[in-house]
C-alpha cells in the first residue's frame, strides 16, 4: 500500500512537471510578431490570422494536422519544439487555444472535448462546500451537471433569476465562488447585465463566468464587461458546421484558478482531438461575417412571427418588445442567430408546426449553416421548465425569406 501511494505521489509530480515544461516551451514556441489583440487590430482580423503561421517544416500556409500523439526528445532529454504527449499539449490545440484567446481580450485559453467538459472544468476548479450562484433560465446540462454530479462532492448551488440584479445579490452567501451567467439564455434568450452581476459576484469575493456560446465574441465581449472567465461549446457557431465537437475556457487572467482549469484538462484528458482544433480553428475565419448573416437572418425571422397570428409569443433580443432589449443593446453588437417562439394551441399545435417545415430540419444543437427547429420541451425531459409550446430556432445562413415562407406554410391550421 505504502509502494503504490509513493508510485501515485511521483507520477502526480512527474505530470505536473510535464505540464508545466509543455506549457512554457509552448509559450516559447509562437511565431515572432504574431500576437493579435483587439487593441491594434479588428476582430475580421483577428479571426483569420490568430493562431495562424506559415508551417515552420514546410512553409504551408494553412496550419497542418498533427497526429502524432508523441513527440521526440533531444540527445539530453529536453523538447526543443515544446511538445511532449498530446494529452497536454498539441500543435493544433496550441493554435486554437492562441486564436480564442485572441478573439475574446484574454490572457490565455484552454480547449476541452465538449462545452460541458469546459463547463465541468470550472466546477472542478472550486473546493467541496463553496457555492456557485448559477442562472434558472440556461442550457439545462448546466443545471444537471450541478445537481446531480457536483452536489455529491459538496458543491452547492443556487439557482436565481439571472435578469434581476437584487435576486442575485440575496442569493449570495459568504462561500460563494463563483456565478456562473448565461446570456442570451437558452431557450428563452433572457438578457443578464452583464457588467452588473460582475461586480455583484467581485464585491462578494467571488468570480464571474459567462457562457458566451449564443452571441460569441463577435457580439458580446464578457471579459470587457467584467466577467473572468468565458465559456464556448465551440461546437456552435465558432466551429459552424455542425461537424465537430469542442469547448474552451478563456480567463481575464492566467491566475491560480485558471491553473487548476489547465491541471484538469491535460492531467483529467479531456482535450480535443488535433482533427477537431483543426476544424474550429478553421471555422473561427469565417465567424464574424457568418455571425453578421445569422443575426440580420433571425431579426427578419423574429419580426414576421412577430406579426404572426398563430403566433403567442416571440423570443429575441433584437426586438424592440424584447424585456430586456435596452440592456442587449447596450452589450452587444449583434443580436445573435438564435430565436424562440411560443404557438397559440400549446403543445400539441407546436408539435404539428415542427413536423411541416420543409427547409428546417428537427434537430438538436445550433450555429450551423442550417436551419433547425426543436420542440425543447421533449429534449430536457419531465424536469424541464421550458413552455410546452415553445419552439427553438437555430437560425442559419439561408435567404431569410425562404425561412420566413417555410415558417408561414408551416403554421397555417
Amino acid at each position: 500500500m505504502l509502494l503504490i501511494r509513493t508510485l501515485r505521489v511521483q507520477t502526480c509530480h512527474v505530470v505536473t512537471n510535464i505540464i508545466s515544461r509543455t506549457s512554457t516551451c509552448r509559450a516559447s514556441n509562437r511565431a515572432p510578431n504574431r500576437t493579435f489583440t483587439s487593441a491594434t487590430l479588428k476582430l475580421e482580423t483577428i479571426a483569420v490570422h490568430a493562431g495562424h503561421a506559415p508551417d515552420a517544416g514546410t512553409a504551408a500556409v494553412t496550419t497542418p494536422i498533427h497526429l502524432s500523439t508523441t513527440f521526440q526528445r533531444d540527445a539530453d532529454g529536453s523538447y526543443p519544439h515544446g511538445y511532449i504527449y498530446s494529452r497536454a499539449a498539441n500543435p493544433n490545440r496550441s493554435a486554437l487555444e492562441e486564436s480564442l484567446r485572441a478573439l475574446e481580450g484574454g490572457s490565455a485559453a484552454a480547449a476541452f472535448a465538449s462545452g460541458s467538459a469546459a463547463t465541468m472544468s470550472v466546477f472542478q476548479a472550486l473546493e467541496p462546500g463553496d457555492h456557485v450562484v448559477a442562472p434558472l433560465q440556461a442550457y439545462y446540462g448546466t443545471a444537471k451537471l450541478l445537481t446531480e454530479v457536483f452536489q455529491r462532492w459538496r458543491l452547492d448551488a443556487t439557482f436565481a433569476d439571472m435578469t434581476d440584479p437584487s435576486v442575485v445579490r440575496s442569493a449570495m452567501r459568504p462561500s460563494t465562488k463563483l456565478v456562473w451567467v448565461e446570456t442570451p439564455s437558452n431557450p428563452l434568450l433572457s438578457i443578464t447585465d452583464i457588467a452588473g452581476v460582475a461586480q455583484i459576484a467581485h464585491d462578494g469575493g467571488a468570480r464571474c463566468a459567462c457562457d458566451n456560446t449564443w452571441a460569441t465574441p463577435v457580439s458580446q465581449r464578457p471579459l470587457e464587461l467584467g466577467a473572468d472567465l468565458v465559456m464556448h461549446a465551440t461546437t456552435k457557431y465558432l466551429g459552424g458546421h455542425s461537424d465537430t465537437l469542442g469547448g474552451a475556457i478563456v480567463t481575464r487572467e492566467e491566475d491560480e484558478f485558471f491553473a487548476r482549469i489547465r491541471l484538469i484538462q491535460t492531467t483529467g484528458g479531456a482535450v480535443p482531438s488535433p482533427f477537431e482544433c483543426w476544424l474550429v480553428l478553421r471555422g473561427i475565419r469565417t465567424l464574424p461575417h457568418r455571425m453578421r448573416a445569422h443575426s440580420e437572418n433571425a431579426l427578419a425571422v423574429a419580426e414576421f412571427l412577430q406579426q404572426h397570428d398563430s403566433v403567442e409569443a416571440v423570443h429575441y433580443p433584437g426586438l424592440a418588445a424584447h424585456p430586456a432589449h435596452d440592456i442587449a443593446a447596450a452589450q452587444m453588437r449583434l443580436f445573435g442567430g438564435m430565436c424562440s417562439f411560443q404557438v397559440e394551441g400549446g403543445r400539441e399545435s407546436a408539435l404539428a408546426v415542427a413536423a411541416k417545415v420543409r427547409l428546417f430540419i428537427r434537430a438538436t444543437s445550433l450555429g450551423g449553416a442550417e436551419s433547425l427547429i426543436e420542440h425543447r420541451a421533449s429534449v430536457e425531459g419531465p424536469e424541464t421548465t421550458t413552455p410546452d409550446n415553445l419552439l427553438r430556432l437555430s437560425i442559419g445562413l439561408e435567404h431569410p425569406d425562404d425561412l420566413i415562407d417555410d415558417l408561414a406554410q408551416a403554421l397555417l391550421t
